[in-house]
């Protein structure tokens, strides 16, 4: 009678690090013998010297005063001046809370890492920045084109802009801006931290943000990282094509203004949200939109000009080229308005 004999791994000759040679990357598993990460650190800009940083301290700290300051006073200015009660000025009401949040939610950590470099924070905690920098930065991009879309109808279909724009219509599109915002913020910050995050815990940036967080995990990121991208072409993308469309619209009708006087005045009533939403588009895109950067500095330092310098741009812009926020803010000082 035959006697089967069971192969056993040692007659097959078979180690077990071949099974984990062959082991698929899409099951997100974890390098055996791993050390979970408790805390991240942030890198900042602790290559640079002491004395640079802290320059960089000074500076940083001015805009961001500034900033809070600006906003501050665009926002009483508008409360307090029923002139200004329309819808152009309820978005950019909006838009000054959401920038100063933006702020709030990353520049304190950045300040304070500059004097303290190679600082800690816990996954909770980088998690919950992550979701406030996304909710407010994504619904700026939604409340910029919402703009748009009111120097359009203001300058296209003037005798008919208090009905499309009343205030129904001016809630219903700040509101869909905040959900938009929140629920990308969601979205994103579940995706980024169901990665397993082992060993490597230095985050090569100033503040938690997807793409430095990615390649710390010790898993496959194809999945996450394209989904990144959807979201980008998504909450990027979408808003300058109908920006782009609205501006074409409105140049096209320019241009048949006869006087000239006329396309000029025309011209200086978007000239304030045109250049704001060069600056924050064109940043935000090339660090979104790019392929994967070996220059982390690189992109460290582009990202201060969405997260420092655009928010301070908003309101200086739309209140040194707007005549009316100047002629209120001197009604507020006691002083003549301009002529």
């Amino acid at each position: 009678m035959m006697t089967l004999v069971q192969p056993t791994v040692s007659s097959l000759d078979v180690q077990p690090s071949h099974f984990i040679a062959f082991r698929p990357r899409f099951f997100s598993m974890p390098r055996p013998n791993f050390t979970a990460v408790a805390e991240f650190i942030f890198e900042g800009f602790s290559i640079f010297g002491w004395q640079h940083r802290l320059i960089l301290f000074v500076v940083f700290l001015v805009l961001y005063l500034l900033t809070l300051a600006s906003n501050v006073i665009i926002l009483t200015v508008i409360h307090f001046n029923q002139q200004l009660h329309t819808p152009m000025y309820f978005f950019l009401s909006v838009l000054s809370i959401s920038e100063t949040c933006y702020t709030v939610a990353i520049i304190p950590q950045m300040l304070s890492s500059l004097l303290s470099p190679q600082q800690a924070i816990s996954i909770p905690d980088c998690a919950t920045q992550l979701f406030f920098y996304l909710t407010f930065g994504v619904n700026n991009c939604f409340l910029l084109t919402a703009m748009g879309y009111d120097r359009y109808v203001a300058i296209c279909n003037p005798l008919r802009y208090s009905v499309i724009m009343g205030k129904k219509t001016c809630i219903q599109l700040a509101s869909g801006s905040w959900i938009i915002g929140l629920s990308t913020a969601i979205i994103q910050v579940s995706s980024v931290f169901s990665l397993p995050f082992c060993d490597a815990n230095i985050i090569s940036h100033f503040f938690c943000d997807i793409r430095p967080l990615m390649k710390l995990a010790c898993a496959d990121t194809t999945i996450k990282e394209f989904i990144t991208l959807l979201i980008s072409l998504g909450v990027l993308v979408l808003p300058m094509v109908l920006i782009f469309i609205s501006y074409v619209l409105i140049v096209t009708t320019i241009l048949k203004i006869a006087s000239a006087e006329g396309r000029k005045k025309a011209f200086a009533t978007c000239a304030s949200h045109l250049t704001v939403v060069v600056v924050h588009y064109g940043c935000t895109s090339f660090i979104y939109l790019k392929p994967k950067s070996q220059n982390s500095l690189q992109d460290r330092l582009i990202s201060v000009t969405y997260t420092v310098i655009t928010p301070l741009l908003n309101p200086v812009v739309y209140s040194l080229r707007n005549k009316e926020v100047k002629d209120a803010l001197l009604r507020a000082l006691g002083k003549k308005s301009l002529s």
